[in-house]
C-alpha cells in the first residue's frame, strides 16, 4: 500500500481507524472503539487514492466523535463509503 494503514486515537481513547484490502481487492475502512463497536465500510471507488484516504483517517481519529468526523473527512475528499458490517 505504501501508506500507514492504521491510526489510534492519541487522547488516551482506544479508538482505531484503519484501511485494508479485502480478499476481492476492494478497500475497506475499519473503525473499532476498543470496547464493543466495530464498523466496516467498503470504499465505493476501487481506484481510491490511498494518500487521501489515509489523510481522512488521520484527521478523523483526532476528533472526540470519530465516526461523524470520518464521514465528514471522506466527504471533503469525495470518497464514497458504503457500510458493510457492524
Amino acid at each position: 500500500m505504501g501508506y500507514q494503514s492504521g491510526f489510534h486515537a492519541p487522547n488516551g481513547g482506544a479508538h482505531f481507524l484503519g484501511f485494508r484490502k479485502a480478499r476481492n481487492g476492494s478497500t475497506e475502512v475499519v473503525f473499532d472503539d476498543g470496547v464493543s463497536r466495530r464498523i466496516i465500510w467498503r470504499v465505493a471507488n476501487p481506484q481510491v487514492n490511498e494518500a487521501h484516504l489515509s489523510d481522512a483517517l488521520r484527521s478523523a481519529v483526532l476528533a472526540i466523535k470519530v465516526v461523524p468526523a470520518l464521514i465528514s473527512e471522506v466527504a471533503k475528499r469525495a470518497i464514497a463509503l458504503e457500510r458493510v458490517g457492524a
